[in-house]
């Protein structure tokens, strides 16, 4: 996920930048990093499991119980 692309969800998802922050349990300056590519000169680059949380906060999805997907052992 390139900072555009990232910048883009955010506002197609209608999220300020705190509110990303909020719904990726990142602190809003990474948001802040992410959407400009950099952090002090450096490139900044956006993790797979950041744009995998992107995907599902775009479905819908808002906590994650491995419970849900535990095999019965009976």
């Amino acid at each position: 996920m390139k900072a555009e692309e990232f910048r883009r969800w955010r506002k197609a998802m209608g999220l300020k930048q705190k509110e990303a922050a909020e719904a990726l349990g990142l602190k809003k300056r990474v948001i802040q990093y992410y959407e400009k590519g950099d952090r002090d000169g450096r490139k900044v680059a956006i993790p797979q499991t950041v744009a995998l949380a992107c995907f599902a906060v775009a479905k819908g999805v808002t906590d994650y119980r491995a419970s849900e997907f535990a095999e019965e052992t009976e």
